[in-house]
């Protein structure tokens, strides 16, 4: 499997961390330290797919420094591990989040759907994905109060959504989000207003 790891198209690296099939042959029923060692044989120097290192050591500490430096997470497996498609103890994926402040474009809110704040970076305005709302009954009333106070067009740029009430400048909130790349959030849920403890 491979990973995109950088974000100009150019100058684009692919990490590779695992590989199941080679030249028609299945490898999934191999140990997963067994397939990496088959994976990292075949990678050329100077390639453009770099073999993704093994960090042994305490999870804990290595979760730390991920933390720390702004990396997403960090994904365990079991060394003898075969690969088996869907969910599975023999590997774990531990995200890192943050909490940032972003402003409020709209509320998209679809009937049988969770409702969805669209945000934008404070500085640009530049939209920067969506945040689900799972506030309690008391903080959904006062965000869609806000959110008719400060009703508003939809911004030039963004794409016709029927389903969106849109919100002029003004209403900033608490985004907690997985970090990584802040031009576009993922993973994220919606905390509070920035004005609120």
């Amino acid at each position: 499997m491979q990973k995109a790891v950088h974000n100009d198209p150019y100058a684009m690296v692919l990490g590779a961390f695992d590989i199941l099939h080679l030249t028609g042959h299945d490898l999934r029923d191999i140990g997963c330290k067994a397939r990496r060692e088959i994976l990292y044989g075949i990678i050329k120097p100077d390639s453009r797919i770099q073999f993704s290192e093994a960090m042994p050591g305490d999870a804990k500490s290595i979760f730390y420094l991920v933390d720390q430096a702004g990396i997403e997470g960090i994904v365990s497996k079991r060394a003898d591990s075969k690969y088996r498609s869907g969910p599975t103890s023999n590997w774990l994926k531990t995200k890192s989040f943050t909490v940032d402040e972003f402003e409020l474009l709209g509320v998209e809110r679809e009937r049988g759907k969770a409702a969805m704040a669209l945000l934008a970076d404070p500085g640009s305005g530049k939209y920067v994905g969506t945040a689900f709302i799972t506030l309690g009954r008391d903080m959904k009333e006062r965000l869609w109060k806000r959110v008719q106070e400060h009703a508003g067009p939809p911004p030039e740029a963004m794409k016709k959504r029927p389903a969106t009430q849109w919100v002029g400048h003004g209403v900033k909130l608490r985004i907690k989000h997985l970090r990584g790349d802040h031009s576009h959030i993922r993973h994220a849920s919606l905390l509070g207003f920035s004005d609120e403890s």
